[in-house]
Parts: structure tokens; sequence; C-alpha cells
């Protein structure tokens, strides 16, 4: 079977934005954080893309949120949760059905994300912070939060976009995941010294646009 990749998990919560808006938002757990109206996740309108690399190749597709929001004050993000549905992951780049089917097998078993009995992963916004002097068509915000796969739950930062208008709020950018800090070592380098050119790299890449809508 073809060497498998490290797909991006989850990424977590987060979302597509109007890049014009200027975000300062309150710190989750403030008494301005706690006033947030709840927005919807819109599934059907969100994205959640994946690639990773090892020696000698890669590969990259998509998985689907499952549910969530983002909890909004005024024209701010201020939190936010997301759950991404395991059973949904596709390797776009693979397209022979038979070698599909092996890679995300592969994927789904307890090598990596042991699908059946972690049929989730989660997300869970602890913080927002503006980046000072974001340009208008830049990441705009610091999201943290704790990340939950496999049963595991680490703290994650990255850059993203956000914004609120006309009753949609939405976040998007990309996050760099090490997947060992999750117990997934499989094909890791760092744990497996002699795996030589077999080895799969320890951090993937998500891209992440989800929309969310009030009411």
């Amino acid at each position: 079977m073809k060497k498998i990749l490290m797909p991006v998990l989850l990424g977590a919560a987060l979302l597509a934005a109007p890049a014009t808006f200027a975000h300062v938002a309150p710190a989750a757990g403030t008494a301005a954080a706690k006033k947030a109206v709840p927005y919807k996740l819109q599934p059907q309108l969100s994205t959640l893309g994946w690639k990773g690399a090892a020696v000698t190749h890669g590969h990259e597709g998509t998985m689907q949120f499952a549910s969530g929001e983002l909890e909004v004050n005024g024209n701010q993000i201020v939190g936010g949760s997301a759950v991404v549905d395991m059973k949904t992951m596709k390797a776009t780049d693979i397209t022979d059905a038979e070698n599909h089917a092996k890679f995300v097998g592969h994927m789904s078993s307890d090598d990596f994300f042991s699908v059946a009995t972690n049929p989730t992963a989660t997300f869970k916004i602890t913080s927002i912070k503006p980046i000072a002097g974001a340009k208008a068509d830049a990441d705009n915000v610091t999201i943290t939060g704790n990340m939950t796969i496999k049963g595991v739950t680490q703290s994650i930062s990255f850059p993203a976009k956000a914004g609120v208008k006309n009753g949609v709020a939405a976040v998007s950018g990309k996050a760099t995941i090490d997947r060992t800090k999750f117990g997934l070592k499989y094909g890791s380098k760092s744990f497996f010294s002699s795996i030589g050119d077999k080895a799969i790299n320890d951090t993937f890449d998500l891209t992440f646009n989800v929309v969310a809508k009030q009411g």
C-alpha cells in the first residue's frame, strides 16, 4: 500500500471572515465574553482541508464539520467550538477507488485516529487576541484553544482572519499541527530513527473556512 500520510486533523473551530473588520475581542471568560450570542456553525457552508507529507510523497484532502458555534458580542467573535466528523475523511488526490479506500482505512485504524472508538475530534477556543496593525486582507487575530484528537487534548495557537457582519460570523486560516503530541507516532522519525525514507512528517497543515449564522 502506498505510504500513508498524516491527514490534518481537525482542526478545529474556525472559519471564514470578512477581512475588512478590525477585531478586538474580549478574553474568554470575561464579563464581555459571557454576554456573547451563539452563532450556529453551518457545515454546508464551511470547509476543512488537510495536507500532509512524507519523505517521498504527500497527500491532501478534506473532512467535514459536524457541528459547532461561534460566540459573538457585537461585531466581535469572543469564543466558540467545533466538532469534526472523523468518518468523513477523504484524500482528494487519490482518484483510484481501491487505493483511496486503503488510505482512508489505514488513517481510520488504530495506527492513526481509531475512528471506531473516536468518531469525532473537537476544538474549543480559549482566547482570541487581535493582531496589532493587521492589514485588511491579512490575518487579524491569534486564536488559542484546546484540541482533542483520539482522546488527547492539547492547547494550540494559530493566526486567523475573523469578522462578523449582517448576522454572519466567520473565521478562516491555516494551522500547523504536531500529530505526535496527540499520540499519533506511526511512521515518525522522532520515535523510529531507523525508518529512513519511509518516514512521515510529524506535522501537517489544515486550512479552515467556517461560517456561522445567528438564530
